[in-house]
């Protein structure tokens, strides 16, 4: 049984700004607001939207159509679920002869967090996924969980420092697979931001997965980034203003395989276990790539671990929500 991931997202932006609609668009779109085009569609397995303030609205269009074409040349690289995809490829085969210099960017990117978080971020967990995914498939589950020898055997094929990266080829042991799930989002949202940042765009908002900001709204005034409370859909937990900062959010409620929601999509590379901490975990940094990867991590880690990375990571702020629903800070 295959699983289309799609990490719901509790990051809603704020339409303060007048103008700013939030309808289902699959083409750029002017709104009522003249200086503003936006874009909504499905990438990388998630909402993704792009909300473009210029004032010629054609070299608006033309940009978002840029920004399209360029998410979806990294999707043909990094998605579990284009059956001919970079990604997918090495999988199968455990090698990839002259890789794309994005390929080789974020796997370098990621065995840094990995270091970082002490293998909590580990692109390697697509054995667990495998498992878990296959083991609730069948309706006989044990909704224990898969046996403990499977998750053992599934560990034994998990691990960074399989993985061996340099600009001419790609090499992991065979039955070691890759997933960028808990980073692509953030690294396509960025390379969106630099394609538009070149052309002088300076109030935008990007989203493709994950959100970050090109300057302030048009009103000079920060944006308004709501974290909607897990437990609670349509409640605000935390608003955080932004300006030309990204915001992540990873969650036990993003996906489950069970209809207790015992286990999720955050997998523990240590033990082969779930993430249980957190209802959610948002970051704010500069660049969306850190705060995709570093959310992932931070909801395997106590607030402590997560205090001493900090000052090594690119990431300015934490918000934590227990699960007793209450909330933490972490301020770099």
């Amino acid at each position: 049984m295959t699983h289309h991931l799609s990490r719901r997202r509790f990051i809603q932006i704020s339409a303060a700004v007048a103008g700013l609609s939030s309808a289902p668009l699959a083409t750029p779109s002017a709104t009522a607001d003249t200086g503003l085009v936006e874009w909504r569609g499905i990438l990388l397995g998630a909402v993704a939207t792009i909300k473009l303030h210029h004032p010629d609205r054609h070299e608006a269009e033309r940009l978002v159509a840029l920004s399209l074409t360029e998410a979806r040349r990294l999707e043909r690289l990094f998605s579990l679920y284009l059956t001919d995809s970079a990604l997918v490829s090495l999988n199968r085969t455990g090698v990839l002869l002259d890789p794309a210099p994005e390929l080789v960017d974020i796997l370098t990117r990621s065995k840094r967090y990995a270091e970082l978080t002490g293998g909590r971020f580990d692109p390697t967990v697509q054995p667990l996924w495998t498992l878990y995914a296959d083991h609730f498939s069948r309706p006989d589950a044990d909704p224990t969980g898969p046996p403990q020898q499977a998750v053992r055997d599934a560990l034994a094929r998990v691990g960074y420092g399989k993985l061996s990266i340099s600009h001419d080829r790609i090499v992991m042991p065979r039955g070691t697979a890759l997933t960028l799930n808990g980073i692509a989002q953030g690294y396509v949202t960025d390379r969106i931001v630099d394609l538009l940042r070149s052309r002088g765009v300076q109030q935008s908002l990007v989203d493709m997965g994950e959100a970050r900001a090109i300057g302030p709204r048009p009103d000079g005034q920060p944006w308004d980034v709501a974290i909607e409370d897990p437990e609670h859909p349509g409640r605000t937990a935390a608003t955080l203003p932004i300006v030309d900062r990204a915001v992540s959010t990873s969650g036990t409620y993003g996906f489950r395989f069970d209809p207790q929601g015992r286990f999720n999509h955050l997998f523990d590379p240590h033990n082969g276990g779930c993430a249980q901490r957190y209802r959610s975990v948002t970051t704010v940094a500069e660049n969306a790539t850190a705060a995709d990867a570093l959310s992932t991590a931070f909801s395997l880690m106590s607030p402590p671990e997560i205090r001493a990375a900090l000052p090594r990571s690119a990431i300015e702020r934490v918000h934590l929500i227990g699960e007793t629903g209450a909330a933490l800070d972490l301020l770099a």
